[in-house]
């Protein structure tokens, strides 16, 4: 893609705003003095209380250890802020103020803030920044490694100024995610130990600092009066509670109940039969639960059932495609669903990068010098998902699925499915929450219908993180996002090297050539077209080799929340951004009357 440095017009002999993006123009347009979705007249004051899942027991969310109390982006700042909107990759002035590309994108320079403070007032430099890049990527989690793996070094050319040079010059994505990366406090960080969980908050640069926690069970953020940065166009009007504070629950049935009894403001609704029926009542009749669905155009990924290709049982590309035949999609939107859900049928769902029909002369044109490697079908046939009637008649289906196993060498006999061995098949499905029961137990039932045993594995938080980054499943149900610009993170999710370093997000176990040299397509795309091109041919390997049994998505946010909150008519295109929203004395104070729970 063409990267630019994207200047806007400013008056003369002024110094222009700078953004950083892809393309020649900026694509989110706004005034520069604050996001639409902002109000410049929102009073500041009052406590969010929102809820998390499970637990947590550290404060460091940089490595792969531990759970990282949720919340903590709120602490500390990056180089840049994103649009507030998912189909556009720019990021305008935080830390740095303004940025430089080299004319043949070798390297790419911030210049720091000089407004730019630490809590403890101690200013942020540019040594700050390229520290910070050294020990994210040399003692962080392996995706800071994966993202950052063609930025060759750190400069610091000033105080206020570091430069980032690049080992290649064709990847027009890194200029832009560098200023994703958070800048850390060197004389903080440097003499603690940043490879081993954090017992308390450490040293940060955000709108907001921890300002009380109980491990495990809640942690509160007070807004930092003197924020360096309140004043930036990108966070004028937003980050307005005095208080933010996160209680956890045990799962979201539980946390369902606390929101309806008021212990906390604003819960997002995962489920969608819940989303239908467990709200009615009282509160919700006399308008002090509100019940509002917001639209995203937010790219959706893949989620669904995980194969983990690591494991023998899976090695098979047609047992996959077998199996994925035992999910009844149909079935489970009608009857758990409520219609709410869309098939997920691309690894880039919702976005123009997801893949359709049969491959574009550009597609075949990466395709084709790996013809011997591809799975069968990948250019001369179109991928579709298994589809039944919904009606719960699987035998059409199923037929298909035992044909397939007989292929691999499975045979059903006697109720059970077996090898040559005579040993049946089984695996684990690892999940986190009980809720997602009701989904997968008529999947397994499928499944005992061609003499397969499934073994459902409930894991707390705890337990279901550190068995994900260790790769310990047979299978998961979860997701893979995708952003407007796939980029480096690709390598992330697919490379042959991730599928070897625990904490890597290659949950699949991808280990092939083939998506390798995709994926590095994707990421030296020079224009949009090149790299939505790259990203349908990747997308086409992915589906036909049958890591993942697609499941759904939904392009709407269900938010349940009690009616104390204002905010500005225009949403972000994002969805929520509920630091832009503020607390309404008024409407606070009727949630008190008798007879009502929203009180604190």
């Amino acid at each position: 893609m063409t990267l630019a440095l994207l200047l806007l017009p400013a008056a003369s002999g002024a110094e222009p705003i700078s953004v950083l993006g892809l393309g020649d123009t900026p694509r989110y347009l706004w005034n520069q003095e604050h996001f639409a979705h902002a109000n410049l007249q929102a009073p500041k004051g009052g406590t969010l209380r929102l809820s998390a899942s499970g637990n947590f027991d550290s404060f460091h969310p940089y490595i792969a250890r531990g759970i990282t109390a949720a919340g903590m982006g709120l602490t500390v700042e990056t180089l840049g802020e994103a649009a507030p909107d998912y189909n556009t990759l720019e990021f305008y002035g935080l830390v740095a103020q303004s940025f430089e590309v080299a004319p043949d994108r070798s390297s790419v320079t911030f210049h720091i803030n000089p407004a730019a403070r630490f809590h403890d007032g101690t200013p942020i430099t540019a040594e700050d920044a390229a520290f910070s890049f050294r020990l994210l990527t040399e003692q962080g989690a392996p995706n800071y490694r994966n993202y950052y793996a063609s930025v060759e070094k750190a400069e610091v050319l000033s105080p206020l100024s570091v430069r980032f040079v690049f080992s290649e010059k064709d990847n027009a994505e890194l200029p832009v995610i560098l200023a994703q990366l958070p800048v850390l406090p060197k004389h903080y960080w440097e003499t603690r130990n940043f490879s081993a969980p954090m017992q308390e908050p450490p040293l940060g640069s955000g709108p907001y600092r921890v300002k009380s926690f109980s491990m495990g069970s809640h942690v509160e953020y007070g807004r930092v009066p003197d924020y360096w940065g309140k004043d930036l166009p990108v966070n004028r009007g937003r980050y307005n509670f005095d208080s933010v504070r996160y209680e956890y629950y045990r799962d979201d049935t539980v946390a369902r109940e606390a929101f309806k009894g008021g212990a906390f403001d604003l819960y997002t609704e995962r489920t969608a039969k819940a989303w239908g029926n467990a709200y009615a009542g009282p509160a919700l009749a006399a308008g002090d639960i509100v019940r509002e669905e917001f639209s995203t155009n937010k790219p959706q990924g893949m989620y669904g059932f995980i194969y983990n290709t690591r494991r023998p049982v899976f090695a098979d590309r047609r047992v996959r495609q077998a199996l994925a035949l035992a999910f009844d999609f149909e079935w489970t939107n009608r009857a758990l669903f409520h219609g709410a859900y869309t098939r997920s049928e691309s690894y880039f769902s919702n976005s123009e990068f997801a893949s359709s029909g049969l491959p574009a002369p550009e597609e075949l044109a990466l395709l084709s010098p790996f013809t011997e490697q591809l799975p069968p079908g990948t250019l001369d046939t179109a991928y579709t998902v298994p589809v039944t009637a919904g009606d719960g008649n699987l035998r059409p289906v199923l037929t298909k699925a035992l044909a397939l196993f007989g292929e691999a060498g499975w045979t059903l006999r006697e109720g059970r499915l077996v090898n040559a061995q005579g040993r049946q098949m089984e695996f684990s499905l690892l999940l986190r929450s009980a809720s997602l029961n009701r989904i997968v137990l008529p999947f397994r039932q499928n499944l005992e219908r061609l003499g397969i045993r499934m073994h459902i594995v409930q894991a707390d938080a705890t337990q279901y993180v550190n068995r994900v980054r260790d790769f310990d499943y047979d299978m998961i149900l979860s997701g893979i996002p995708q952003s407007s610009s796939p980029g480096n993170e690709q390598r992330n999710y697919w490379g042959s090297a991730a599928a070897a370093t625990p904490g890597s997000r290659n949950y699949a176990g991808v280990n092939s050539p083939v998506v390798d040299a995709l994926v590095e397509h994707i990421i030296a795309a020079h224009d949009r077209a090149s790299l939505v091109h790259a990203c349908r041919a990747l997308d086409r390997v992915l589906l036909h080799d049958a890591y993942v049994i697609p499941g759904w998505y939904s392009t709407t946010l269900r938010v349940a929340y009690w009616n104390k909150f204002a905010r500005s008519p225009v949403a972000p295109a994002s969805g929520i951004d509920i630091h832009s929203w503020w607390a309404d004395p008024a409407r606070e104070a009727a949630l008190r009357r008798p007879g009502t729970k929203g009180g604190e």
